[in-house]
């Protein structure tokens, strides 16, 4: 879709990955370090793998706008801009480079090379993640990464994973459907 010239295509195609993303937050499982499990990760994942690095990125900067200024999107129904500054901020600012990646790498054209780069979006946005909880939390890299990135990580490369192949089959879906081009 992000090829299409129609701007209205486009902005719809972006609103929707970004009021997916908010109700994905929502599926969430709260647990006593901080961190929720949610399908967030999915969500971002497929924003970047099913509209490209552009729309896809700005699907998720739109949600993120979106909670800085109050709207409740983010897990639990939360929002404001002290999310951000919170224990969980890192990985909120995590997700931009998360999407744009997970775009890139759809756009590459071969699978691994997507996942590839999903990964490195994984990983990117769990360093932010990890780097924050320790300064917020007052731990060290190493407890913070082992508190809120080592558990989530297999949840969230499967996660990855599928918004790869959920993507792919939506994206032969609207093609089907006429709808064009996707990424």
């Amino acid at each position: 879709m992000e090829h299409s010239k129609n701007p209205i295509r486009r902005t719809v195609m972006t609103g929707v990955m970004a009021a997916l993303l908010a109700v994905m937050s929502q599926i969430s499982i709260p647990l006593p370090v901080g961190v929720p499990i949610t399908l967030q990760t999915f969500a971002v994942a497929l924003c970047g793998y099913l509209i490209g690095p552009a729309l896809g990125t700005l699907a998720v900067v739109v949600y993120l706008a979106l909670a800085a200024v109050g709207v409740p999107v983010l897990a639990g129904f939360s929002g404001g801009v002290g999310a951000f500054m919170g224990m969980t901020g890192g990985f909120l600012w995590g997700f931009i480079p998360m999407a744009l990646l997970c775009g890139l790498g759809v756009r590459a054209g071969k699978k691994y090379i997507a996942l590839l780069l999903g990964g490195a979006g994984l990983l990117l946005c769990h360093l932010a993640g990890s780097f924050q909880f320790g300064l917020v939390s007052g731990t060290s890299f190493f407890a913070s990464v082992m508190a809120v990135s080592v558990p989530f990580l297999i949840k969230d490369a499967f996660s990855v994973v599928l918004a790869y192949l959920a993507a792919a089959g939506i994206a032969v879906s609207l093609k089907k459907a006429g709808m064009g081009d996707l990424a």
